[in-house]
């Protein structure tokens, strides 16, 4: 995210590039950077003939060499975008004696999704030398917190640990995701609101009562009538709530209670870090550690991986999701 403000207080600043590279797996940052210089490199009287986006798909590497070779129209310089610039990743080394000697007039952007070009390759190298290559990498889940937290915070919200652990656990890692149900909460709460698993729960759709998050507590705690009575909601909305997801993060769960019990330094920011969760929740998995012995816990770990073979339809003769789930807590109780 650093690298992201650099660039852009450059390019404020009058220091812009005539070719950025941005590449990766994490397509937010990709999409933000290139949405900003659309937006604000031209004056909005100079686009119309100045500044071009290209598809992939659409053109050769040689179509966006000799568009960018043009001398632009009554503006300083032109902008072409070019997006989904992974589809042209075959011949994308072709750009290179191109970059070797750019129209200084010409600020070229590729958008280049999911991929990476090879470091070592001699494009790659001109490319940071003539210009800016930025790799944009998924963040890993126990990141995307203080993700969510950063984001807000920059437009004067905060957030519920709870209601932030909500959004991770039900949109995963996946930014631009976050970031749509962010700004839709944005446009429904006034700047300083605190957000809660209420507002998420009314303007997003997540229940705050019957979701993994409470299932995955129901059974630290030992629940088990509150435990079931989540699960039964979740058989009867199994599109919502897919077999598959439940037993995959009920078993990060009991991988993280695994991972706990082996620890030696059981000190709380040491347990945070180390299983990978909010400090705010280990009070869940100090409870949790002490109703599941280490010994139950692994005999958990074996059955929910059984579990999950059934929950793919795989030796379990299409057992309905209700009575798999009954039997994953069952196993897990007993």
């Amino acid at each position: 995210m650093d690298e992201v403000v650099k660039i852009v207080n450059d390019i404020k600043a009058g220091d812009i590039k005539p070719i950025y590279f941005l590449m990766g797996e994490e397509p937010y940052y990709i999409d933000k950077l290139s949405e900003y210089i659309e937006q604000n490199v031209l004056a909005e009287e100079e686009k119309g003939f100045n500044q071009t986006v290209l598809y992939g798909r659409d053109v050769s590497v040689e179509d966006i060499v000799s568009t960018a070779k043009r001398y632009p129209m009554m503006a300083d310089r032109q902008v072409v975008i070019v997006k989904e610039a992974q589809d042209l990743s075959r011949t994308i080394d072709k750009i290179e004696s191109y970059v070797d000697n750019p129209m200084l007039s010409t600020v070229l952007v590729f958008c280049y999704k999911y991929k990476t070009l090879d470091k070592r390759k001699k494009v790659t190298k001109l490319l940071a030398q003539k210009g800016i290559v930025y790799e944009s990498k998924k963040l890993y889940e126990n990141q995307v917190g203080d993700w969510i937290k950063r984001v807000l915070a920059g437009k004067k919200y905060t957030i519920d640990p709870k209601a932030n652990a909500m959004l991770v656990e039900f949109l995963g890692t996946d930014l631009s995701k976050i970031n749509n149900e962010l700004e839709k909460l944005q446009i429904i709460l006034p700047q300083g609101t605190m957000i809660t698993p209420q507002h998420i729960e009314e303007n997003i759709g997540f229940s705050k009562d019957y979701n993994v998050f409470e299932l995955r507590k129901a059974i630290g705690e030992r629940n088990q009538l509150k435990a079931y009575k989540i699960a039964e909601n979740f058989a009867h909305n199994p599109k919502e709530y897919p077999l598959v997801m439940t037993t995959g993060l009920v078993f990060g769960f009991f991988v993280q209670l695994l991972k706990y019990h082996g620890l030696k330094d059981k000190n709380p920011k040491n347990v945070a870090a180390a299983i990978g969760v909010n400090p705010y929740f280990l009070k869940e998995y100090d409870l949790a550690v002490k109703n599941y012995p280490m010994r139950k816990v692994s005999q958990i770990v074996g059955a929910l991986r059984d579990i999950d073979v059934k929950s793919k339809g795989i030796g379990a003769n299409a057992l309905p999701q209700s009575d798999l789930l009954k039997e994953m807590l069952y196993k897990i109780f007993n």
